[in-house]
């Protein structure tokens, strides 16, 4: 998609603030487009964390973010955590807890601040063409990169341990971030796409930017997933084999989406399996 350049920049508010960020606080609760919401939702409690939205200074104001670390003095490693198309809502705030209770400082910024409101929108083909498609990576990256320098001036955040973790189009940001910053540890990708046509918002997908990836990253996959063809996952395995990058795909008997307790992909059995492998994943690197 090449769209128009007012389309990204939709109002100037200054000369200091050229872009106007649509989205100032997070959602509560889950993303319309989430429906239904399934009984096997797990909700972690917030005994023993801080957690709670935070603003994260950005080149074009501030971007809300969910921030999760346990609540005793300290620094502890910190985990980029990367949205589904839906936002930050609930789930991604509870995965942040989940982290958290586990010694992170967890961060998840909301990168859809500028094109709208993610959560807001129940028809998920018009979520994807309206904002998560007008959404640049180049800024994305950026947004990211300001919410691991925040976790960083906190005083509670160890950067020299970060991990960077994304589920579905946060998976592709999780390979894209780790060839982009030379300080990220370890990356734990599920389910992100792996191929794709470039445009000028997403010129690159994580098949083309394997020879610069700068940690090694698991990617977390599903052979009943209808969206990411096995035969792509294939193609990076055979690609970071050639490029002689440390990168480990582990295949599931599952469907795209399933660590979203939420809703009816979910596989217990195959989530918790994986999340276990993140986990050993991000201690062997260095990234916990």
């Amino acid at each position: 998609m090449n769209p128009e350049l007012a389309s990204l920049f939709p109002k100037v508010i200054d000369d200091s603030r050229r872009t106007f960020l649509r989205v100032t606080t997070l959602p509560v609760g889950f993303a319309a487009a989430a429906s239904p919401i399934t009984a096997e939702t797990i909700t972690t409690d917030t005994e023993g964390l801080v957690a709670g939205e935070v603003k994260v200074p950005v080149s074009d104001g501030e971007i809300p973010a969910y921030r999760a670390m346990p609540a005793k003095a300290g620094k502890f490693p910190v985990v980029l955590v990367v949205e589904e198309i839906f936002g930050v809502h609930e789930h991604i705030k509870d995965m942040c807890r989940r982290f958290a209770k586990a010694g992170h400082y967890a961060i998840a910024p909301e990168c859809f601040s500028r094109q709208g409101d993610a959560s807001q929108e129940a028809d998920i083909q018009k979520l994807i063409r309206e904002i998560v498609s007008k959404t640049p990576d180049s800024t994305v990256l950026s947004d990211c990169d300001a919410a691991v320098a925040f976790a960083e001036k906190s005083g509670q955040g160890d950067t020299s341990k970060l991990g960077v973790t994304g589920w579905c189009w946060g998976g592709r940001i999780t390979w894209l971030y780790a060839a982009h910053n030379p300080k990220v540890k370890a990356g734990a990708a599920w389910y992100g796409r792996i191929v794709g046509q470039a445009s000028e918002l997403q010129p690159k997908h994580p098949i083309d930017v394997v020879k610069d990836l700068k940690a090694p990253v698991l990617g977390l996959y599903g052979s009943k997933d209808r969206g990411i063809p096995l035969d792509t996952v294939e193609q990076m395995r055979a690609a970071a084999k050639a490029a002689g990058k440390t990168v480990e795909i582990v295949v599931y008997e599952a469907e795209h989406g399933f660590n979203a307790d939420y809703r009816p992909s979910y596989d217990k059995a195959s989530s918790e399996a994986a999340m276990a492998k993140l986990k050993a994943w991000f201690k062997k690197y260095g990234a916990a």
